[in-house]
């Protein structure tokens, strides 16, 4: 008998708070939440990169998806789309990717870029996709990106995109806006 109570408990204990005891062999989640609850579909950022769909840059239908498409390489092509949306100048964009204006001017499209600078694409296209949602259009996300946040220590979001942990910083920061917490 004790060793039926002890089971009932551990079992118990083992469940989860969100384990409802259903049957969820049906239920697929495509999308993993990000930190606010929102999920963030993979092909918005997909189509910043400015190839939805297309086979030639990446098959990409869910978040995990990047990290094959990164490790792979992702085409130029992306980087010059990245330009176009963003309104980052080529020169700018070449810093944030770790290269000279020249080497990524004579890049063909179709060239694929190193895993690291292929993880600053995607991290930019989250981060500029992510922006246009909370902002409800790009060019309001745009004018946030160039203009001096308090919240940020009076810096302008723009000069964070260097580094990882800076668009770490920004995605939290879109996140807090979105929940309508202003510093």
């Amino acid at each position: 008998m004790a060793k039926r109570k002890k089971s009932a408990l551990a079992k118990k204990a083992i469940r989860k708070p969100y384990d409802t005891g259903e049957n969820t062999d049906s239920i697929k989640l495509e999308e993993p939440e990000v930190a606010y609850g929102r999920s963030m579909p993979a092909t918005r950022a997909v189509a910043f990169m400015g190839s939805p769909g297309k086979k030639d840059l990446f098959p990409v239908k869910n978040e995990s998806d990047f990290i094959d498409a990164i490790r792979q390489g992702i085409p130029k092509k992306a980087i010059d789309n990245l330009v176009d949306k963003t309104g980052i100048p080529v020169n700018e964009m070449a810093i944030l990717m770790r290269l000279s204006d020249r080497t990524l001017r004579r890049y063909k499209p179709q060239t694929l870029l190193n895993p690291e600078q292929s993880e600053r694409v995607v991290e930019l296209s989250r981060l500029y996709s992510r922006g246009e949602d909370v902002f409800g259009n790009l060019e309001n996300f745009k004018e946030w990106m160039n203009s001096t946040v308090m919240a940020l220590g009076n810096i302008k979001p723009k000069t964070l995109l260097d580094t990882s942990l800076g668009i770490d910083i920004l995605m939290n920061e879109l996140g807090k806006i979105e929940h309508g917490i202003f510093a």
